[in-house]
């Protein structure tokens, strides 16, 4: 499936959760449909815990 198809489909499902749900659903449904992405990158190996959670050098802290 491209990206313009899966683009499509979450657009007309944020369409659809703001049409019937308000903006409270639109919301939802873009927080949950991000949660999703992040967790498939993860399960596909693109991104690793590492990428969210780095520690700064202690050269960059005396600055």
């Amino acid at each position: 499936m491209s990206m313009a198809v899966v683009g499509l489909l979450a657009g007309m499902a944020l369409g659809f959760a703001g049409y019937f749900g308000g903006f409270g659903a639109f919301l939802l449904v873009a927080a949950l449909g991000a949660i999703g992405f992040v967790a498939g990158r993860f399960v596909d190996g693109d991104l690793e815990p590492g990428d969210f959670f780095r520690t700064r050098d202690r050269d960059e802290r005396r600055r």
